[in-house]
């Protein structure tokens, strides 16, 4: 450690400026001394701080794209096979309500920073599900909606903390909902459609990380079961996308039923021959 240490602190002693208040604005003076400067990684408090900021930037970072392989595939399929629309009003509904509880709670912008990047994302989804379903009408008025929500969620004056509080309690159980008409619609299909596999498992690492971020930055215990509900759900989901992985489409299935219907008419057809070539044979005579 001794070797270490003297080996790093000309560097993180010698830091500019920016980088160096970036650090204390994430972990603190105290961490910041700690960690970086006198390197001592025996103090467990600052370290699992420090790993709870870095998983929370790189879970931002991740969201910033995390729908864009299930957008791209929308377009390029002009499909909404194996998606479901009520999944992701729900999940953006809850998403709103969480974006607008952290933010009136000013919790650190690390926990929860992912919200409202993929809630935006979920909206361009959803809208294009409604688009390739023929109710491309429906779109608008879905993100106006959305548009009045957000206005009233984030106006102190339209509701107030307690209500808000209350709303959060019901986004959890809307972000578990939310999952479930997906999981449904998968199973339904008998196969995953235009589903991501991206964005699936992405989730199911990003509602994991989010766990350890909840408990180590935010005592809120309706944020925490929110995330631990989200992460049961998003492994049968996960488990679902593995499973259905190389599982053939339906229409192959629903092709070789036609087929062999298609043998009756034949055998039906040569029947009705046969008394064609009989008829002279039952003439009166006379």
């Amino acid at each position: 450690m001794d070797t270490l240490r003297s080996a790093l602190q000309p560097l993180t002693t010698n830091l500019p400026t920016p980088i160096r208040n970036l650090g204390i604005s994430l972990i603190g003076e105290t961490c910041y001394q700690t960690l970086l400067l006198d390197i001592d990684l025996t103090n467990q408090a600052c370290l699992k701080l420090a790993v709870s900021k870095g998983l929370g930037i790189a879970i931002i970072a991740a969201s910033s794209i995390v729908k864009i392989p299930q957008i791209l595939k929308l377009l390029s399929s002009k499909s909404a096979s194996g998606i479901s629309f009520l999944s992701y009003l729900l999940e953006t509904s809850a998403y709103l309500i969480g974006l607008a509880y952290n933010v009136r709670q000013g919790f650190p912008f690390s926990t929860f920073g992912e919200t409202g990047l993929i809630m935006a994302q979920n909206v361009v989804i959803a809208v294009l599900v409604l688009n390739y379903s023929g109710k491309a009408t429906g779109g608008a008025v879905f993100v106006a909606g959305l548009a009045a929500a957000a206005y009233a969620l984030f106006s102190p004056n339209v509701v107030d903390m307690p209500t808000l509080g209350y709303f959060q309690a019901g986004a959890g159980v809307l972000g578990v909902a939310s999952k479930l008409p997906q999981i449904l619609a998968v199973w339904r299909e008998g196969g995953t459609g235009q589903l991501s596999a991206f964005a699936v498992f992405n989730y199911l690492l990003g509602s994991l990380s989010r766990i350890f971020t909840t408990l180590q930055e935010v005592d809120d215990k309706l944020i925490l079961y929110g995330f631990v509900a989200g992460f049961i759900l998003n492994a049968v989901l996960a488990a679902q996308m593995a499973y259905y992985w190389n599982a053939p489409e339906k229409k192959s299935v629903k092709g070789s039923g036609k087929a062999k219907v298609a043998l009756p008419a034949s055998t039906a057809g040569s029947s009705t021959a046969t008394p064609k070539g009989k008829s002279p044979t039952t003439r009166r005579r006379g």
